[in-house]
Formats: structure tokens, C-alpha cells, sequence
């Protein structure tokens, strides 16, 4: 839809939205780049890996050994051993390994110094390494630490060739992975024995906590495979590797990287996710084959799976804290590397073009909803919906593999929302006060508070409209005001205008002003209420009531009958805010408005109390019952109008006999027929007061003859 077809309030709802959702956008990115969300961010990640981490496609084919505090008590309750162990021991493991069949082994144990059992026991290792063939033993680089500066020639070359760059990629693109100028290798007895050795230097993040693997290094320009690559190329080793803009691609599979060149983790829970088994237990295995015994581990558990061989017994020191577990093994991370590997399933941060454009969104959304509801409760339901989302989708994007920057979307929104709040009290506020104090004196609080949601719906300085118009007076009220002190005649107009007036109100009218003991109102304005006239002629029907009741509390505190004559008329009128700009009044100018009132006075002719035109009855579309009274010409109008009383269908049904005689007699005289005329009002004239005064207008035209040109109306001659 154009904008020019929008309302004004509409369109500056709209630029309200527009700047708040941008203001939003700004102050998020502003938290941003000072640092705050990046002290706070690392959490919210904790918190969707812990509720949506689960097993992946190749979690199955990893298997784990883990020496923990039973296997060193096994080890010296049973063998006298003290740690640490001779290294002839882990030979029993990787011969267990070698029998079952299994890809790989991978050490996450390092292993720079001879074993204090001597140099001998570091063979006895290296032999069951070579015969095995697959194990992957660990070297450590470190930026300062390390007794070494260059790759010994005992060492085998991982033979890791890593093309930096794809022909055209722009090589300021490419992440850019860590440089390590000193490394730690195996002794020469074990580091010659392995098929191939993998990087197990990981840094945590700034709080400590592991949530990414570097997948490989560069030590003396040599592409170092971290352990969980290497335990893949063991198996995989003709794997081309290339590096791209923010991924690693070995063959078919696509690994995405940040800009420092690691890899995020796609946890698959807690600790002991993977099947494990205790170092013992495979130790004792491995015995019992050998003696041709029965194992307590069948070897198939371990056939074509990779295995990781790490330490968990609290006293060795290799236990890392993770977004689903403070206590972790770092052969674990390693396992969760390689698996995250075999699934293709790492996780990956979107394009900052993507984070920016789904922020606006957010940003954009959150606002316009608080500024189109514009009310507490309905900008209250727009933080309840946009509040959440950011949440929402953070979690829907870990599910699809992406790790998005929940606090900074979440900012977004809470930005935009709060920026529209504050917009809203400073500008919609002021209009809000500006509306109360205007109409508080003459409209319900339910009207108003309409009015302040559908601004629009108000136009000040004035608009036609079809309105249904009220007038009221008391009868004789000059008389009784002079029998009553001041204090008196006040109380009694509060309480007789507070009850009439409440009627109105809760009928939807708008109360123009009052004038002494008159009140003027009228229905269909500012708020359009298609059912006008029936409003008015309910309202006017329930005050009549209202009156009756009050009449003997009255009468008991002035002496006197309180009577009210009601007069009410439907047509066009100019209403809206009329005055100067100091002073105004919200109310109605017209024709139809002069009508309404001069109806109220008709009542004197008729001896009615509550009178209303043609037209009221038309737009009630037959909703309450009434009879006609005559034609009558008002003081300031040349065409007669039609009126008539309005009664509740009960009244009208007690009395229809009556009524239905008074409408005979009423055609005998519009036909001149007024001997006729007479004779049925003389009949009715004791008990029906517009009957009455029929009696002497008919004797008058009977006495005077006047018949010529005669059209039934009956000529107000005052106000």
C-alpha cells in the first residue's frame, strides 16, 4: 500500500518504528564493540550445548581408554607399580588395539622424557607401535616452551601438505592459524616408532573454557595435523587438504574455521558420552588373550574405531572445563574433534552481513510492534513476543549448525523496544495527556481511552458527521431553585447531573456541556458508534427511569416533583474543538443541533417528557417502540418535522390500546376531521396527557373554522 495512503497517525507510527529499530541496531552494536556482550556471550553458548548436545552420525565409531584412579589403584594393589608406569605397559594397550583391529590409536599423553625404567622400556613401546603401524603419539608447540626449535630427523614427517590459498582467493581472506617457533617431540625411541604425530596444544578461550580445536599448526613452516586430524589421516592418507576463506577442505568434506583458523565444537554431551573403557580393564584384557584366557573386553568393541588414549585420575592433571562439563579429559576434546570431522558437523559462525541483516530484523520488528501497540499492555505483549525471539532463534540456528550472537540480537531487540517505549512516553504520552485533559470532562473513560489508542479517529477543528443529539431540562427548576439555598441547589444539581449524566456516558455519548440544570450531548463522536441512535434513545429512556426512581429522595429534600423533558434528533452537524487555542470546548454546531434542542421544548406542547424526530427513529432501524404526536413546525425552520414519544416495548404494549386510539384521532386531524378528532381525545384526554392537549387545538379549529389549506401541523410559536 502507498504511503500516502496511510493516516498520519499511522505514518508517524511507522518513522517511530523505523528510528527505534535503527537506534536499536546502534546500540547493540555499540555494547558490541566495547566488549560487554563478549563477557557475557561465551555463556549463552554454554547453555545451548548443554540443552542440545546429542550423539552424531560417527559418535559410534570412537572409542576411548581412560586411565583413571582405578586403573593406578589396579596397577598398585596388583603390581606394585607407582607412577609412573613403565611404558611397556601401554604396549599391552596398543597390542589390544592392534589385535581388535582398530583405525588408530592416538596417544594424549606426552611422552618427551625416557622412562624411568630405562631406555629399554621406551623400546619395548616403540616395538609395539611399529608392529601396530597406527598410532599417533604427541607432539607439543609451544610460542616458548619446548626442547626444540626444528623437526628432528627421527621424527617422521607428517606429511601434511596444506595448499594455503585456492587460485584467485585473496590470501588476506584465509584464516590464519597458529605459528609455533618451538615444539616438544617423543623421545627418538618412540617418535621413530609412530606413524604419524599430531599437535595436542590447545588454548582455551579467554574464560578458560574449551569450545574450539585448532585442527592443525604451523611449526618451521610445517602444516602440523592437530591429534584428531591425525588420527583421521592414518586412515585417510591420501586426503588433499586446501585451505579457503573461512574453511579447511579435506576431499568432499568442508570443515569452517574462524579467522584464527579453529574449528567450534559440536559437543556431543557430557563427559562419558563416548564408550569407554578403563586402561585396566584393557590391560587385563589384553593378559588374558595372550594367556588364552577370556577378556573382559571383547576385542571386536574395538574393531575399525578410532581410539584415544588419555588420562581422567584427578592426580594427573589433564582435565579440561567445557561447555557441558567442568571436568573433561583433554582425550575427549580430541575424540569430539575427530567425530565433529567424521560428520561434517562442526559449527560455524555466520557472515557478519548475515548477523547485521538479521539484527536490523530484529531490531526492526521488536519496534514496530511496540510502536503500532502504543498502549502499556499492548507494548507490554511486544516485549513478551520480541524478547524471546532472539532466544528462539539462536537456539534454531545451533540446531541448522549455526552458532549465532544471541546477546547481540537479543540487544537489538531490547534496544529497539526500549527506544520505542521512551518515544511513545515522551510523544504518544503527551498526546495521551493532552486527550485526557480535553475530553475527561465530557466522555467515559472507556471512550477516552479509545481515543488515545485511535487518535485518528479525532480530528480537532472540526468535521461533519451524522450525529444523534441530545437535549435535556427540568421542568419548573426556576422555581424550585429560588426555594433553596446555594449549598442546597448545588448538591441537589450534582446529584441529579452525576446520575444522568453517568447513564450517558456508559451509553457512549459525549457530554458537550452543561447549562444550569440542562444537560446537551450527543452520540457517534469523536468515536464512530454505527448504532447511534439507539444509544441516544436507550440512554434517554434509562434517565427517564433513573429520574422516577430518585423522584421521592427528591421530593423529600425540595418539595417538589423533579421532572425532565428529553429532547433528541438525528442529523448532520459540525463537531469538533471550537475556541481559541487557550480556551476550547469540544462541541457541535447546526441545524440539526438547533432541532434538538427546540424538540425539548415541543414537550410543553404535548405534556411529554421525552420527544424525538422522525429521523432518531429511522436510524434505530425499529429497535424501540414509539408513537407519533404530530407535525409540528419549530421557531427557525419553514418545514414541519414529524415527532413522536419513544417507550420501551413493554410500556408500549400496556398501554396499546390507548396509543393505538390516540393514532386514530392523530389521522382524524391531519384529515381535518377534527369533530371526529375530539370526540376520540375528550375519550382519552383523563388519562393520556398528549390526548389532552389535542382537545382544546381541536375545539379551536372547529370554532374558527380554519380548514383551508390545512396540513395537520402544529406552529411553535416559542423556544
Amino acid at each position: 500500500m502507498p504511503m500516502r495512503n496511510f493516516t498520519p497517525q499511522t505514518k508517524r507510527r511507522l518513522m517511530q518504528g523505523i528510528v527505534s529499530g535503527l537506534s536499536g541496531l546502534v546500540i547493540a552494536s555499540i555494547l558490541l564493540a566495547s566488549g560487554f556482550l563478549d563477557l557475557f556471550e561465551p555463556r549463552t553458548f554454554d547453555w545451548r550445548v548443554r540443552l542440545m548436545a546429542k550423539p552424531g552420525p560417527a559418535s559410534n565409531d570412537i572409542r576411548l581408554v581412560l586411565l583413571d584412579q582405578q586403573s593406578l589403584d589396579w596397577a598398585s594393589r596388583e603390581n606394585g607399580l607407582s607412577w609412573p608406569w613403565p611404558r611397556e605397559v601401554y604396549g599391552a594397550v596398543i597390542d589390544f588395539c592392534r589385535r581388535a583391529g582398530a583405525k588408530s590409536l592416538a596417544f594424549d599423553v606426552l611422552l618427551t622424557e625416557h622412562s624411568k625404567y630405562g631406555v629399554n622400556d621406551d623400546r619395548s613401546m616403540g616395538e609395539a607401535a611399529r608392529k601396530f603401524g597406527k598410532l599417533v603419539l604427541p607432539v607439543f608447540l609451544g610460542q616458548s616452551t619446548g626442547n626444540s626449535d626444528a623437526w628432528p630427523d627421527y621424527a617422521k614427517d607428517p606429511d601434511f601438505k596444506l595448499d594455503t590459498f585456492k587460485p584467485g582467493t585473496d590470501r588476506a581472506s584465509l584464516p590464519i592459524p597458529a605459528t609455533f617457533p618451538r615444539a616438544s617431540f617423543p623421545v627418538p625411541e618412540l617418535a621413530a616408532s609412530a606413524a604419524i604425530l599430531g599437535n595436542v596444544h590447545q588454548e582455551p578461550d579467554p574464560d578458560g573454557v574449551y569450545r574450539r580445536i585448532g585442527l592443525f599448526a604451523f611449526f618451521q613452516k610445517r602444516a602440523v595435523p592437530s591429534l584428531a586430524l591425525a588420527s583421521y589421516l592414518l586412515s585417510e592418507p591420501a586426503a588433499k587438504a586446501e585451505l579457503g576463506p573461512n574453511e579447511l577442505r579435506l576431499n568432499n568434506k568442508s570443515i569452517p574455521l574462524d579467522k584464527e583458523g579453529l574449528a567450534i565444537l559440536n559437543f556431543r554431551g557430557p563427559s562419558g558420552t563416548y564408550k569407554s573403557y578403563s586402561a585396566a580393564a584393557v590391560i587385563q584384557s589384553e593378559l588374558k588373550l595372550q594367556e588364552g584366557g577370556e577378556p573382559s573386553i571383547d576385542p571386536a568393541e574395538f574393531k575399525d574405531k578410532y581410539v584415544f588414549f588419555g588420562f581422567t585420575a584427578p592426580g594427573l592433571f589433564d582435565l579440561k572445563p567445557t561447555p557441558v562439563s567442568g571436568v573433561y579429559s583433554g582425550a575427549e576434546i580430541c575424540a569430539q574433534g575427530l567425530d565433529n570431522l567424521l560428520s561434517q558437523d562442526f559449527l560455524r559462525e555466520p557472515p557478519g552481513w548475515a548477523v547485521f541483516l538479521l539484527s536490523l530484523f530484529l531490531a526492526m520488528i521488536a519496534a514496530l510492534l511496540s510502536s503500532v501497540g502504543a498502549s502499556t499492555g499492548k507494548s507490554l505483549l511486544s516485549a513478551l513476543l520480541c524478547l524471546p525471539l532472539p532466544v528462539g532463534i539462536s537456539f534454531a540456528g545451533y540446531a541448522l549448525g549455526y552458532v549465532l550472537p544471541m546477546l547481540l540480537l537479543e540487544s537489538s531487540a531490547a534496544g529497539a523496544l526500549s527506544v520505542s517505549v521512551l518515544w511513545s512516553y515522551a510523544t504518544e504520552g503527551r498526546q495521551r495527556r493532552f486527550i485526557k485533559n480535553a475530553f475527561r470532562q465530557y466522555l467515559s473513560p472507556t471512550v477516552i481511552e479509545e481515543l488515545i489508542q485511535n487518535p485518528d479517529k479525532m480530528k480537532l477543528g472540526g468535521e461533519r458527521r451524522v450525529l444523534s443529539i441530545f437535549f435535556s431540562d427540568l421542568q419548573g427548576f426556576t422555581s424550585i431553585s429560588e426555594s433553596l439555598s446555594s449549598e442546597e441547589l448545588t448538591n441537589l444539581l450534582n446529584e441529579y447531573l452525576t446520575a444522568m449524566t453517568d447513564i450517558i456516558m456508559e451509553e457512549g455519548g459525549t457530554v458537550d456541556k452543561f447549562e444550569g440544570d440542562a444537560i446537551i450531548a450527543f452520540w457517534n463522536a469523536p468515536l464512530d458508534h454505527p448504532d447511534h441512535a439507539s444509544r441516544a434513545l436507550r440512554a434517554s429512556l434509562r434517565c427517564q427511569d433513573r429520574l422516577a426512581e430518585m423522584r421521592p429522595y427528591f421530593r423529600r429534600k425540595v418539595g417538589k416533583e423533579l421532572l425532565m423533558r428529553v429532547g433528541l434528533n438525528t442529523g448532520p452537524a459540525v463537531v469538533g474543538n471550537m475556541g481559541s487555542h487557550a480556551r476550547f470546548d469540544y462541541t457541535m454546531l447546526g441545524d440539526s443541533v438547533n432541532l434538538a434542542s427546540r424538540l425539548e421544548g415541543v414537550n410543553k406542547m404535548f405534556g411529554t417528557y421525552t420527544l424525538v424526530s422522525k429521523s432518531v427513529l429511522e436510524a434505530a432501524r425499529g429497535e424501540f417502540a414509539a408513537r407519533e404526536l404530530g407535525r409540528v413546525k419549530v421557531v427557525g425552520r419553514n418545514e414541519p418535522v414529524v415527532v413522536f414519544e419513544p417507550m420501551w416495548p413493554d410500556d408500549y404494549s400496556a398501554k396499546k390500546e390507548t396509543l393505538e386510539e390516540f393514532g386514530r384521532a392523530l389521522q382524524f386531524y391531519y384529515d381535518g376531521d377534527f369533530a371526529h378528532a375530539l370526540k376520540i381525545y375528550e375519550g382519552l384526554a383523563h388519562i393520556d396527557a398528549p390526548s389532552a392537549s389535542y382537545v382544546p387545538r381541536c375545539r379551536e379549529m372547529l370554532d374558527n373554522a380554519r380548514q383551508q389549506n390545512w396540513a395537520g401541523v402544529c406552529v411553535m410559536t416559542t423556544k
